[in-house]
């Protein structure tokens, strides 16, 4: 019996249930396929970067075991009735997407294949629970994380691990296959030119990421929270291509430390794992949320149409110091600490009342972990408009982030050197320095560096005004 594998995000030999499976019937064919639409998460050019650099890793690593990848461009049902026929497969696996779009159209795949009569199996590749598995003792879905998290301990972390196959079996070198450079995932204009300097793309920088982050996982619960970016795993890109997954992670560390509950690092860092998978829980159940509202009071709400605020904030142009450091760290590396990611996210939605879904679009386009789940329930909690959502009054200070999250300025003297020879006071609120301060340091606001595009203290009023209007509703 011959078996498509169809590798979707889930780049990895290593613990690949649908792999496995496959390769318990007999003969198995690696097979990868770019949908014309890029993908049904929305995936944006940074992810897109990932994603062939990750192929590529992907493709060698089949290789090495003798085997091919298969690559195809175009429909997906489309291309695996090709396959098929081609191969004479009897038989089709994958491991399941969660996003809204991914499940209706896995569902429509797979229900024609087994119409032309395929063995189509679908398998849980990626997360810790299927998201039908956690519910409350009335059935209903979670929308407060805590007790989300609490059942899912109780639902049991203890799980096997399967390792990668030692061989896989030859595929006929007739078979056509596309190189992975005819995706044309890279962009043409060399943005991502720092990329390379930050990322190891694919299973074996996974775990090399993993690796050099163990020695400082106990101190993670503090660490996390700095700025500069040290004490967190940099590990959501992997997981978001399924290049290691949530059980590899805490199979490895139930293996080193027994109980990872002990340690309030490891159990931080367990419960951040948990955040993402809450994201992909809340999409699941609440399919209309990766574009509306939880809240529906927020469906009034009346966001300000301000397309220059947008840019200004989106180039790390507004005159906030920090919030300038963390969209130009975004835009250089792909990446943005998670903190920061709250700073910016509340500056749009609260000081600048832009709606929550211009930031979260732009995360997506721009981020090489862009997750649809986790970008969407993260947008949202700080705006106030869906589960577990921060209080509407709840309005970060970016002065006093910066002031307690990167206390001595190397955050944002790295990502806005224009304000690196000011002292740290100034360098936090330039707006509210000295002349002589900022002529010392070589700073002219409006010239050299932005003046504020909002007023703090008067924007924050504007949205606590807004804001408990709509609570009315």
């Amino acid at each position: 019996m011959t078996t498509l594998v169809w590798f979707r995000q889930d780049l990895r030999l290593q613990d690949n249930p649908a792999l496995s499976a496959a390769l318990n019937d007999g003969h198995i064919i690696p097979i990868y396929i770019q949908a014309g639409d890029v993908d049904t998460a929305r995936e944006g050019s940074a992810a897109r970067w990932w994603r062939h650099h990750s192929l590529s890793d992907l493709a060698s690593g089949i290789a090495a075991l003798g085997s091919r990848l298969i690559i195809r461009q175009g429909e997906p049902l489309a291309e695996l009735q090709k396959l098929i026929l081609q191969t004479g497969a009897t038989a089709i696996v994958w491991n399941r997407r969660l996003e809204p779009a991914a499940i209706a159209a896995d569902q429509i795949i797979k229900a024609a294949l087994k119409a032309d009569g395929m063995n189509a199996r679908s398998f849980n590749g990626n997360y810790l629970h299927e998201p039908w598995e956690i519910l409350n003792k009335q059935g209903q879905p979670f929308q407060i994380f805590t007790p989300y998290w609490k059942a899912k301990i109780a639902a049991g972390l203890d799980f096997s691990i399967q390792p990668a196959p030692p061989s896989l079996p030859p595929v006929d070198q007739r078979l056509e296959s596309l190189a992975v450079e005819a995706l044309e995932l890279l962009p043409n204009i060399p943005w991502d030119k720092n990329f390379y300097l930050e990322w190891i793309p694919g299973e074996a920088g996974a775990w090399t990421r993993f690796e050099q982050f163990l020695p400082k996982i106990d101190d993670y619960a503090e660490a996390r929270n700095f700025l500069v970016g040290t004490g967190v795993s940099k590990l959501s890109a992997h997981l978001h291509f399924g290049e290691i997954t949530p059980r590899q992670i805490i199979r490895h560390l139930l293996d080193m430390r027994g109980s990872v509950l002990e340690s309030r690092g490891v159990a931080h860092f367990m419960r951040e794992l948990g955040w993402r998978e809450f994201g992909v829980y809340l999409a699941y159940h609440f399919p209309h949320t990766v574009d509306t509202p939880l809240d529906k009071r927020f469906n009034r709400f009346p966001w300000r149409d301000a397309p220059d605020d947008l840019r200004a904030w989106q180039r790390g142009q507004t005159g906030i110091p920090v919030v300038d450091a963390a969209m130009r760290c975004l835009w250089v590396t792909g990446w943005m600490h998670n903190r920061a990611r709250m700073i910016v996210a509340s500056m749009l939605t609260k000081n600048l009342l832009i709606d929550w879904r211009l930031g979260a679009a732009w995360f997506m386009d721009t981020l090489v972990d862009a997750d649809l789940g986790s970008n969407t329930a993260g947008w949202q909690w700080t705006a106030g408009t869906g589960a577990d959502a921060a209080p509407y009054f709840r309005i970060f200070n970016p002065m006093l982030q910066a002031e307690k999250f990167d206390p001595e300025g190397t955050f944002i003297r790295r990502w806005v050197p224009e304000l690196a020879r000011a002292d740290t006071k100034t360098l936090f609120a330039p707006w509210e320095a000295r002349s002589t301060d900022l002529l010392s340091a070589g700073i002219i606001l409006g010239t050299t560096y932005p003046t504020p595009i909002t007023e703090l203290a008067g924007s924050r009023a504007r949205a606590l005004a807004s804001f408990a209007q709509i609570k009315k509703y």
